[in-house]
């Protein structure tokens, strides 16, 4: 589900305006949803992404949607600002450089393979995020990362050093989901 324009520019501002609030407040914006039209209220997993002078800044999203689109982008820009914990609460003189990108999830579906070429053979470059489970350990990548990791066997690898995992590493009880996202910027 692709949004107009105007909605688009709506959860940009939204993500924004979370971030000024939580520096003037230490909290996220609180929304009224009767305030957004219906597409921004329906439930949505959504990532947001800050940079700052090209560099990461801040990401923080969840990979199932809990909460209305337009509510899950306010906690997750202000979580992205102030409580990734690879990075330091975003401060006041940082805020007129951030660049914030979203990206609205599609849900996650279950791939089938017999193998880790098989897994490497289906992945779609620049289209596919995934998420990679074994045991208790998860990793993801948004489609974006393609763009850090353009080969599919680089990718996969990178991943599984996220979730944890030696980068060689492979298990028949490997399960992998993907998803689709659009991008907002």
């Amino acid at each position: 589900m692709s949004l107009n324009k105007a909605n688009q520019q709506q959860l940009l501002a939204l993500a924004k305006n979370s971030i000024q609030h939580g520096l003037q407040t230490g909290r996220p914006l609180t929304i009224n949803l009767a305030d957004y039209p219906e597409e921004l209220t329906e439930q949505r997993a959504t990532f947001v992404t800050l940079q700052l002078n090209q560099q990461l800044r801040g990401c923080i999203g969840m990979l199932e949607a809990v909460r209305p689109l337009a509510e899950d982008i306010a906690e997750n820009a202000f979580s992205a600002a102030f409580k990734d914990p690879r990075f330091p609460p975003l401060q006041v003189d940082e805020f007129d450089e951030l660049e914030i990108y979203l990206s609205l999830l599609t849900p996650a579906e279950s791939m089938s393979f017999s193998s880790e070429q098989d897994l490497i053979a289906q992945l779609q470059p620049g289209i596919d995020g995934l998420i990679l489970e074994e045991g208790n350990r998860r990793g993801t990548f948004l489609p974006s990362v393609w763009g850090a990791l353009p080969e599919p066997k680089q990718f996969l690898r990178h991943l599984k050093q996220k979730a944890g995992l030696p980068s060689d590493y492979w298990s028949e009880r490997i399960r992998v989901s993907r998803y689709q996202a659009e991008y907002i910027s």
